[in-house]
């Protein structure tokens, strides 16, 4: 008998009044029904109404620090292979997202780690130089005293590309000392549910400062009630997404949109020796396998200096090498029927030689990965402009002269780039940096850790926790003047 999971946080709300719809997962020889709640307007109205005073109430009052310390401990817990809400996630993910249970089990945990205190102390410095401003006045350099609120209520739309995302903007609203509401992707319910719970767990008054919630595409009611409640809105997702929720919000919420990006790998000649080149394949391809690509800062491009021990074309059989064992140690998802013939069209599109290139010269491409094989890899011997693959470990992979001829190629692409994986030295990892800054990367990491951020990263170049408050600031003057009407004010100071 299958079990029907409940997904869903509503404090406040009698989960017997509420509506719920079925979503049906199905993966790894396993079927998941997950009940999400479908609320009425008025439902959502009260459970905003709910959460924001709770907030108010509870989280307003609770020193940085201390909002710290409860995200570290629910981290601590995901972290322990023997927690029962660990060992639940475990159990959950490989079979909503589909993903191979070893790379959700390794990704996930790789993850977490960036969410321990002293990560998110980072994470606060990097946007405040004294965090202290979140909890009270401070003294501001220019003089008199400054000080940031968060919104009193914010509303998250998560997509449901990559598990776990809804932890960075969940910890950057609790840092700020929101109320939260996070509407649920449809394709993963699951981690922002359990992880709401057990922040209710770890300090239960947080029970009544969040919530999670879903409705249907299409479903204007609800979301525009929690819009309408809300200061801000943060949203994730495609473009088109992102479009129709900016069109929901009221002209006067801040509006946050973080929607798709491209990543990109860049291999410098000093990578290229007969024992750094497997080496820099090695971790090209675990970016490339993890997610499937369905992240913002997944490679789907490559560009190789030539000039090396190892040759472009080299690398690329390396490369595919090791695409070919980490698909026996980590086996790509199940496709729906659309990602296959995604999947299918691009690789016709490499064999023709017309993939990216508006001439259709098929000279120099080669096709690496057997037809049924679980991934494809395009290497052409000439740069090719920046274009997406079909994701589901499909790359294409070029021969440059040098690195500095990649740029012209990305600079038509500014609004969809993100992350570059660059391996070069030194000295090149600054000059190339600059350059890539200049024409709209916002960051660069070294191969094997493209799709995974570091704690405190500057998401799409964005501040995470400034961008969400707004800034008080009392002058000066205001002081000088309050000390004027103050009990141990002296007559010659009026």
């Amino acid at each position: 008998m299958t079990t029907t999971w409940r997904a869903g946080h509503l404090p406040g709300l009698a989960p017997g009044d509420v509506h719920w719809h079925t979503l049906q997962f199905a993966a790894h020889g396993r079927v998941l029904p997950v009940e999400v709640p479908l609320l009425t307007d008025a439902q959502m109205q009260a459970l905003a109404t709910h959460v924001r005073s709770a907030a108010q109430q509870s989280l307003r009052a609770m020193p940085v620090d201390a909002v710290i310390g409860v995200l570290d401990r629910a981290v601590a817990r995901l972290l322990d292979a023997r927690d029962p809400l660990r060992q639940e996630l475990d159990r959950l993910l490989p079979v909503v997202t589909g993903f191979d249970e070893e790379m959700v089990r390794l990704g996930l945990t790789a993850y977490l780690q960036a969410f321990r205190a002293p990560q998110l102390q980072r994470f606060v410095a990097q946007d405040f130089a004294n965090p202290k401003v979140l909890d009270g006045f401070q003294p501001a350099v220019k003089g008199g005293a400054a000080r940031a609120f968060g919104p009193a209520l914010l509303a998250h739309v998560w997509a449901g590309n990559v598990p776990g995302l809804p932890l960075w903007s969940l910890a950057c609203g609790l840092l700020v000392k929101a109320g939260n509401i996070g509407k649920l992707p449809s394709d993963e319910p699951v981690f922002a549910t359990l992880f709401a719970r057990l922040l209710c767990e770890v300090h239960p008054p947080l029970a009544d400062c969040l919530a999670v919630v879903w409705w249907k595409g299409g479903q204007p009611g609800p979301q525009a009630a929690l819009f309408r409640a809300c200061d801000t809105v943060l949203a994730y997702g495609s473009n088109a997404a992102l479009q129709q929720v900016r069109q929901a919000v009221p002209l006067t919420t801040r509006f946050i949109g973080y929607g798709h990006k491209l990543g990109v790998a860049l291999v410098g000649r000093a990578a290229l020796d007969r024992q750094r080149g497997p080496a820099a394949a090695r971790r090209l391809a675990l970016d490339i396998v993890r997610w499937e690509q369905q992240g913002c800062y997944s490679p789907h491009v490559v560009y190789v200096e030539r000039g090396a021990a190892l040759s472009p074309r080299d690398f690329a059989q390396h490369v595919a090498a090791e695409l070919a064992n980490l698909g026996h140690r980590h086996p790509r998802r199940a496709l729906a029927l659309s990602e296959a013939e995604a999947v299918a069209a691009w690789r016709r599109t490499a064999e023709w030689g017309t993939l990216s290139d508006p001439a259709g010269e098929a000279a120099g491409t080669e096709l690496l990965g057997a037809e049924d094989a679980p991934w494809a890899l395009a290497y052409r011997d000439r740069p090719q402009p920046l274009a997406p693959s079909a994701g589901q470990r499909c790359v294409q992979l070029s021969a440059v002269d040098a690195l500095d001829d990649v740029l012209p190629l990305l600079a038509p692409h500014a609004a969809f780039l993100q992350t570059v994986g660059l391996a070069t030295t030194p000295a090149e990892l600054y000059r190339l940096g600059e350059a890539l800054g200049r024409i709209g990367v916002t960051r660069i990491a070294p191969l094997g850790r493209m799709t995974q951020p570091e704690a405190g990263w500057h998401h799409d170049g964005r501040f995470n926790l400034s961008d969400l408050v707004r800034m008080v600031e009392i002058e000066q003057a205001a002081e000088r003047a309050a000390d004027r009407l103050a009990p141990y004010a002296q007559e010659w100071d009026a």
